[in-house]
């Protein structure tokens, strides 16, 4: 039973017929029709979505490679699926990511912008979104959690009121008296950045998240319309609450500073920041670097956080599998951006550094061949037009990216040569080998950039921008940028 979207190169230009479920072809004419009654479109005939969007979440897990963080159920979902090596978020900061990838359009210095509280529905209300889109051809649209930042942005696109619990920032869910003491002690912060509580998981929000979403599956599991169900996970984001369970799994002893806690040699002020998005916790100083100790129980609260979230997300694919919609649902699973832990010298997103950038993205479904992982260069606008392929949807003329379902079938093909980020006046490309980022001013002048080897320097240790022997490579990616983002779509 696949779903996979076969390409042919016809002319030199790749053109998509989408695989229903049965190997059935589906042309056009074959597509969902609005004239159907939702019985007729059942999940028989079109495949289920399932959302699953974290917050803040980096690629350290297991299945990246990574042995510090404990994640057992998202690696399953890898192992079971096509993890995506290299893809990149269009810009670090949780608003303007979400609006940006539900829309399947890049965040531009006017458009969403580096804003955490950017609304796909005043930035860009005529266009359809992911949802609205799915929504329109029949299927049964449900937001719960944090999908985009504003509740309501986008709200016509579910077909139910999107929903989440309170205290989703963690201030209501703060339930040890010694941390109420602290939060009404110091108005004006936002209480500790970490809490460790001897509760059951849906105690906290997210578990309450998990709960609604698995009382919703059971509800769905009739069959009557293809669902499009989106949940989103708030933790890993500050305050890093989770149940005591997870941060025992974790021995400080074990724990690890970042190997590259300063600021790149080289690097110009605009690459850098005073990670105001922590400094307004308890505990954490105004200006300077955190102690050690400090840092360390962060990296814990961090990872007991990701570890918290990894368990919910197993409960959410255990019901898929009790329940018998596993084989006719695509899981998609990504983090809206990356986070600093200490790395640079810098806590939090918003940079134009691989940390902030690289996210994980992973795909299970009916067709999606298992276990399988591939390098080639993605970006998080390409998600809507492949979930439509994967779908056997037509697509909106709107959106700016390329579907990946070839990779699906060709892990190896040839693919993008560049995927493109912006944040804060600055245009970022990655190519291959190099990240290269630049500023310009009114007139068009480049006064600041960077530039780092992936291949030498991993980790964005020296800027090499301004060296002479570099300035072939950027100058072909000052071109890459010139050209933009169309030059480079598949």
């Amino acid at each position: 039973m696949s779903i996979i979207t076969r390409r042919r190169l016809i002319n030199g230009l790749m053109t998509a017929t989408a695989v229903g479920v049965g190997g059935k072809l589906l042309s056009g004419c074959d597509r969902l029709n609005l004239s159907e009654t939702p019985r007729q479109i059942g999940r028989h005939n079109y495949p289920n979505i399932l959302v699953l969007l974290i917050d803040d979440l980096r690629p350290q897990l297991n299945c990246y490679g990574r042995s510090e963080m404990i994640s057992p159920n998202i690696d399953r979902l890898a192992a079971e699926g096509t993890l995506f090596e290299r893809a990149y978020c269009q810009v670090p900061i949780c608003g303007a990511s979400r609006a940006s990838t539900l829309s399947g359009a890049r965040a531009t210095p006017t458009r969403f912008g580096s804003d955490y509280q950017a609304r796909k529905d005043e930035d860009m209300p005529n266009e359809p979104s992911l949802p609205l889109w799915f929504k329109d051809k029949g299927y049964r649209t449900i937001s719960y959690g944090k999908i985009y930042h504003i509740l309501q942005d986008d709200a016509d696109s579910w077909r139910e009121e999107p929903w989440r619990p309170r205290g989703m920032w963690g201030l209501e869910s703060y339930i040890t008296p010694e941390n109420r003491a602290i939060v009404e002690a110091h108005g004006g912060t936002y209480g500790p950045p970490f809490e460790m509580a001897n509760v059951v998981d849906n105690i906290y929000a997210d578990g309450q998240i998990a709960d609604r979403t698995v009382r919703t599956l059971e509800r769905l599991q009739d069959g009557h319309a293809p669902f499009f169900l989106a949940t989103g996970l708030f933790r890993p984001h500050l305050p890093f609450n989770s149940p005591t369970r997870y941060w025992n799994l974790y021995q400080r002893e074990n724990l690890s500073l970042a190997d590259n806690p300063f600021r790149p040699a080289g690097a110009p002020d605009a690459a850098l920041h005073n990670w105001g998005e922590l400094r307004n916790y308890y505990g954490i100083p105004a200006e300077g670097p955190v102690s050690d100790e400090m840092a360390l129980s962060l990296i814990h609260g961090y990872y007991a956080a990701t570890s918290y979230a990894d368990a919910l997300v197993g409960q959410i694919l255990d019901a898929l599998d009790r329940l018998e919609l596993a084989d006719n649902t695509i899981v998609i699973l990504w983090g809206d951006h990356g986070w600093q832990l200490g790395e640079h010298g810098l806590w939090c997103k918003h940079a134009n550094f691989e940390t902030s950038l690289h996210t994980p993205l992973i795909v299970r479904g009916p067709g999606v061949p298992a276990g399988q992982r591939t390098d080639a260069l993605v970006e998080f606008v390409d998600i809507y037009p492949s979930l439509c392929d994967l779908c056997g949807l037509d697509k909106p003329d709107h959106l700016e990216g390329s579907s990946f379902v070839p990779l699906l079938e060709n892990p190896n093909l040839p693919w993008k040569e560049a995927a493109f980020s912006y944040y804060n006046g600055g245009h970022s490309v990655k190519s291959d080998r190099y990240r290269y980022t630049e500023w310009k001013n009114d007139d068009g002048v480049v006064w600041a950039r960077m530039l780092y080897d992936h291949v030498e320097d991993p980790s964005e240790t020296v800027n090499i921008a301004e060296r002479p022997e570099a300035q072939t490579i950027v100058a072909q990616h000052q071109e890459m940028l010139e050209k933009g983002w169309a030059a480079y779509q598949i």
